[in-house]
Parts: C-alpha cells; structure tokens; sequence
C-alpha cells in the first residue's frame, strides 16, 4: 500500500494499537499527526520512530515520512476541532482521519454515574462525530476524497457486561458508519470501522499478568492467541489507501475469531 503525499491523523496515537496504526500508516509513505492527551512521553517516542523511517529510505519506492504532535483532550468539541484546524495548518491538508481515542469505566450498571457516562460517550462517540464533521468539512472546503477509518470494538456487537457505556458507544459508532457511509458517499468519502477484539495493549496489562483470566479467555479465541496493535494498523492501512476504495459502511472485526465464539464465563 502506497500512502506518499497522504496526511493522515489519528487520535489517541502515543501508545496501543493508535501507536501502531501511525507507524504503519508512515511506514507506507503517509505523513501522521500524533494526538495525545496525557502522554507526551509517548507522542514524542512514536514521533522519534516516524522519523526514523527516513533515515532508513534507501530505495526508490521509499518515501520519507514525518510526523507531528498535538495535544488534544477528544472529549471536548472545542479541542476536537482546534486538533483538525492544527493538523490541517502543518501539513496543509488532511486526506486521512482514524478515529482511535477511546477509554471505558468498569462498573455495574447500577453503580455508573452520570460523570463516567459523559466520559466515555464524549471521547467514544461525540468527540468522533465532530472530529468526523471537521475532517469532512475541510474535505469539501478542498473539494476533495478522503477517508475515515473508526477503531470501535468487537462491543458494538458483543455485550460486556459492567461496561455498558462503553458498549453504547461502540454500538452508536456502528450506526454513525452506516449512516454516513450513505451519506458521504456521493462526496467520494469512504467511511469504516476496525473492531478489534482483546489486544496486547497497555489497557490490558492486568489481564496479561493474570494467568488464570487470560487463559479463560484465551479458550475463547479460535485462534488461541491475543491480537497484537500490528494486526489491527495491517488492517487500517489497507483501508486508507486507494486498494480500498470501493469498500465504505463496513465493520471489519480483528478478533481472532472471538465474536462468534464468545461464552460468558
């Protein structure tokens, strides 16, 4: 996949899975913006690993990619848009939007309060659609194609319980694909989601160090492994580039086979 001359942003990019979606995204020729929160540490590492790449372009079909980082809390709608307007400024347009950011609070049901529901939905689901609305007006501002690719979660399916919030979101993710799949279409404006299901992530380091819980789970996985963020940034990088241009509206689940072999323990 060949993304030279394609800018591409992805949300929640300083570790993970949106980590990896920026290396692989620069590692086929995109230029990437870095978004963090809390972790500049992290940003300038994946940072210092874009530019590396550079250093490495010996052959023709090589393309030096850079990066750039900016700070952006996506649970605010003024943030969300300063990030797009920011993005757009450095590297003079946007051809690429993954929405990654996501976070979750575990709870039961009746213990959730109104302040970790505004949490998640805002990060999830809101902080996505305006991000989206930004990305899409700048693309018709430039009169211009792009694509959006939604990190969501075998969750917009697969009921978890005591995260039912975040299983919202994820749900209202699936039906915001569709909807503007159909709608942007006519924009030549391609729109998907990459559902990963368990993934060796910082997120889930108290599992990896629980033997007993991850081997539970790992009896759910058909393919009796942990994903890891490579499979999923394989998957957006594909979806981003021109190979996958007829393709918008989907789910693509990176699971190991999990959603259809799930057995609440």
């Amino acid at each position: 996949m060949n993304l030279a001359g394609k800018v591409a942003l992805v949300t929640g990019s300083s570790q993970g899975i949106g980590q990896a979606i920026v290396l692989r995204l620069a590692q086929a020729g995109a230029n990437v913006v870095i978004n963090y929160r809390s972790h500049p540490e992290g940003a300038e590492e994946t940072l210092a690993k874009v530019e590396a790449f550079g250093g490495n372009c010996h052959m023709a079909q090589c393309h030096q990619s850079h990066g750039y980082t900016l700070k952006a809390d996506l649970g605010s709608v003024e943030e969300v848009r300063q990030l797009i307007t920011e993005s757009i400024e450095h590297f003079g347009k946007l051809d690429i939007l993954v929405n990654n950011a996501g976070i979750e609070k575990h709870a039961p049901f009746w213990e959730v309060t109104e302040a970790d529901y505004d949490a998640v939905m805002n990060v999830n689901l809101k902080g996505v659609f305006f991000a989206t609305q930004s990305f899409v007006q700048h693309l018709i501002a430039t009169q211009r194609t792009g694509k959006i690719i939604n990190i969501s979660s075998v969750h917009e399916e697969l009921p978890f319980p005591n995260f039912t919030a975040y299983c919202v979101s994820k749900g209202g993710m699936k039906m915001l694909t569709r909807n503007l799949a159909v709608e942007l279409g006519a924009l030549g404006i391609t729109i998907n989601n990459v559902a990963p299901g368990a993934i060796e992530t910082p997120i889930n380091t108290k599992l990896l160090n629980d033997p007993e819980k991850l081997g539970a789970l790992l009896q759910n996985i058909p393919l009796g492994r942990l994903g890891k963020p490579q499979d999923v940034a394989s998957l957006v990088a594909f979806l981003a580039s021109a190979d996958a241009d007829y393709i918008t509206g989907s789910t693509f689940f990176v699971d190991g086979g999990l959603l259809w072999n799930y057995q609440e323990q």
